[in-house]
């Protein structure tokens, strides 16, 4: 007969783990998620009006030159770098908590837009995308009309 150890909690941490993966598989990877590892993932939100979508995404500490905005049919992408500051020889760190490294989010976009129209600009540390709406993805009341 094999001993084997009672772990009480095992079966919770099983249960975490899938959890956690079905989480990523329906909204996709979470940015705090990169905070283990090399690649960090800025903070994003997104907005809707009647005749556009904005997208306002926190990139502290990046300049203009290190950030790419592509947009291909239906996905829009944000993608770029935060450098990592450069270190003293005789400077010990005991806590570091700032992201470094690349990054790369897409999103789908869920209307038509007019993509020779999408706008990005970069003030204080937030991106913001504009992405006008095509005339036929604008939500549009109908008159109803009495007989």
């Amino acid at each position: 007969m094999e001993l084997v150890p009672w772990r009480p909690f095992g079966e919770v941490g099983s249960f975490r783990g899938e959890m956690d993966k079905l989480w990523d598989r329906f909204f996709g990877q979470r940015p705090l998620a990169g905070g283990l590892t090399e690649e960090w993932l800025p903070s994003v939100d997104i907005s809707e009006t009647e005749d556009k979508l904005l997208i306002k995404a926190e990139l502290p500490g990046l300049e203009t030159k290190d950030i790419k905005v592509n947009i291909s049919g239906d996905l829009l992408t944000i993608k770029g770098e935060k450098k990592k500051e450069k270190e003293e020889k005789d400077e010990h760190h005991y806590c570091m908590e700032r992201y470094s490294g690349s990054f790369e989010r897409s999103f789908r976009i869920p209307v038509d837009v007019k993509a020779d129209k999408v706008e990005a600009v970069f003030d204080k540390g937030v991106l913001k995308v504009t992405l006008p709406k095509v005339e036929k993805a604008k939500k549009k009341e109908i008159e109803i009309k009495v007989k």
